[in-house]
């Protein structure tokens, strides 16, 4: 991202950095960026706005209000305006979050947890503590039982990210759930 940015773009440029756990770098990130928009908002924008609005063009144009407000939205706000009201040097913004968050701290070892997503995705997994989890059982999905993963964050409705996924026989990665249209959890003690 270039330092030509206004506060009020970088800002919504970081804050969609941040949702997607991604810093936009090369070209396959925009690709991505583009894909989950559209996954989340059902609005195409094309991979060449996108890097216009980071700044990694260097092309000397001002973006439209209504690209901008198509992040605004992915992010949860009604519109750019919206997203730009909460803005203060101080205080930088964050995504509303839409769902219920599951506070991993008030889980104990050995308590498990139901994970769904589309299409009929089924995983049980095992909290091992630390953030640390161990699948049980999965129906329909990559994740093995035995598999470990971290994670810091669960929401209702969004994509939960895993960190340092360990398969049998392969490296750590990590690993997408609900990817369109979000998980959804039940907690089993």
């Amino acid at each position: 991202m270039t330092e030509k940015l206004d506060y009020k773009r970088r800002s919504l440029c970081e804050a969609v950095e941040k949702n997607i756990n991604l810093k936009m770098r090369t070209p396959k990130d925009f690709d991505f960026l583009r894909e989950q928009i559209f996954s989340k908002t059902n609005v195409l924008i094309s991979s060449t706005t996108l890097k216009r609005i980071w700044g990694y063009l260097t092309e000397d144009t001002t973006p439209r209000d209504s690209s901008l407000t198509v992040l605004a939205h992915f992010l949860g706000y009604p519109d750019y305006e919206a997203f730009c009201t909460e803005i203060t040097d101080d205080d930088p913004p964050s995504a509303p979050v839409l769902g219920s968050r599951l506070s991993l701290e008030t889980l104990s070892e050995g308590d498990r947890i139901i994970l769904r997503w589309d299409p009929l995705r089924i995983c049980v997994v095992e909290y091992q503590g630390q953030f640390v989890f161990k699948v049980i059982s999965s129906e329909k999905t990559r994740l093995q039982p035995g598999d470990t993963f971290s994670c810091s964050t669960i929401i209702e409705g969004e994509p939960m990210y895993l960190d340092q996924l360990i398969q049998e026989g392969h490296a750590p990665i990590g690993y997408v759930c609900g990817k369109k249209g979000g998980i959804s959890y039940e907690v089993i003690h």
